[in-house]
């Protein structure tokens, strides 16, 4: 398979698939890539629906331009925590597309990434702004979606900045909320059968679904607590007896 990063070419042979309603592994084996290159193309440059290659290649030669800037003087700024700022970079946008794929809209995916590799694990709204390099308007509709599903939380800072912020409780209780939307699947599945009648395929198929969606519902929130409790209590402090 040819390696290095993707073509122009390539790029409008990836929009033309689109357009044809490829699925991207037949994409990927026309152009002899992994699945994997060609997914992580659509999905940080607009999307299956949205994606352009003329963009995605101006995209592409933005990224390679910052990375070969450097400060005044020809020295790098020093790196956090001795951390390589491009392979940062290409993790954001990783950890993007994974977000984008379960369903969020791309600025939301971004805004969500960007919280979580920060090491505070929260930013201002003008910090994302900066950060991301969008207007504030993007930042505060993502902001709204998130804080909608759960995803984030806010507080305020000592200089009454409202901060938003992601950290372990925040991920546990979306994910109770998850478990509690295949609850609720379940509950109207059951209505169904009792209105289509018992013993009919529809009513059948129905109650299939809601037994899937109960067990599906009740192994996450029993694993969610179990998780919780091992993973995020924190070990007694050391006693007289223990030193």
């Amino acid at each position: 398979m040819p390696g290095g990063r993707l073509t122009q070419r390539e790029r409008q042979q990836i929009a033309l698939g689109l357009a044809d309603g490829l699925a991207y592994a037949e994409i990927a084996r026309r152009l002899e890539r992994p699945t994997s290159t060609v997914t992580r193309e659509v999905m940080r440059n607009g999307g299956p629906t949205g994606y352009r290659a003329d963009l995605a290649q101006r995209a592409t030669e933005r990224r390679a331009h910052r990375r070969r800037q450097t400060p005044p003087g020809g020295q790098r700024a020093p790196r956090e925590h001795g951390r390589d700022d491009e392979a940062v970079r290409e993790y954001e946008e990783t950890f993007t597309t994974l977000l984008m794929h379960q369903g969020l809209p791309k600025m939301a995916a971004r805004v969500l990434a960007c919280l979580f590799v920060a090491d505070a694990g929260s930013l201002t709204a003008s910090e994302l702004v900066g950060r991301l390099q969008v207007s504030p308007a993007s930042v505060s509709k993502s902001i709204a979606l998130l804080e909608q599903q759960g995803l984030i939380r806010r507080q305020r800072d000592e200089g009454r900045r409202e901060r938003y912020l992601v950290d372990d409780d925040v991920w546990y209780q979306s994910t109770i909320d998850g478990a509690r939307g295949m609850t609720r699947i379940a509950e109207t599945a059951r209505q169904g059968v009792s209105v289509l009648g018992h013993g009919t395929p529809a009513a059948v198929r129905l109650e299939n679904m809601a037994r899937f969606s109960d067990f599906i519902s009740e192994s996450i929130l029993r694993a969610a607590e179990q998780a919780r409790a091992v993973l995020h209590t924190k070990p007694p402090e050391p006693g007289p007896e223990n030193s």
